[in-house]
């Protein structure tokens, strides 16, 4: 059976990290010049500050998926609360079924109770899921470049 919850960075982060580092090999770009090395305590400062929230999917409670969000007023629209993706990930044992368009659908629904009024989800080019954000209501709004330097 598999569960959905939000979950703190201390209850999660030790069972993150083996997904972590397939999530890095999976879809990271440049990985000879830029390594992972995730900024934990600039993490635990953002769920600190009510900025960072962590959505997870389990099953037989073990870590199978994350959505982590960003969640702050937009700098042009400062009524509004806006949460933006930092990471999504699921094992690719459960890509297959309902696990990842049922996580994304559990954030939205917390994030909505807690007056979050737009959700901005970026994708990977070379790993798109946009079938899957336009299934899910999301509508193709921006490109972003990047040049390593």
């Amino acid at each position: 059976m598999i569960t959905y919850q939000q979950e703190s960075l201390a209850t999660c982060k030790d069972d993150a990290i083996p997904l972590l580092e397939r999530h890095w090999e999976e879809i990271a770009l440049n990985k000879d010049l830029i390594k992972l090395n995730p900024d934990w305590d600039a993490y635990a400062d953002l769920e600190e500050a009510g900025i960072l929230k962590i959505f997870t999917a389990r099953s037989d409670k073990k870590l199978i998926g994350y959505f982590v969000v960003l969640v702050k007023h937009h700098i042009h629209y400062k009524d509004h609360l806006f949460a933006y993706n930092d990471i999504l990930f699921v094992d690719q044992d459960f890509r297959k079924g309902f696990t990842s368009p049922r996580l994304i659908k559990f954030s939205q629904k917390c994030l909505k109770e807690d007056g979050v009024a737009v959700m901005v989800v970026n994708t990977k080019r070379h790993k798109p899921f946009d079938t899957l954000l336009v299934w899910l209501g999301y509508k193709h709004i921006e490109n972003i470049y990047s040049k390593v330097l």
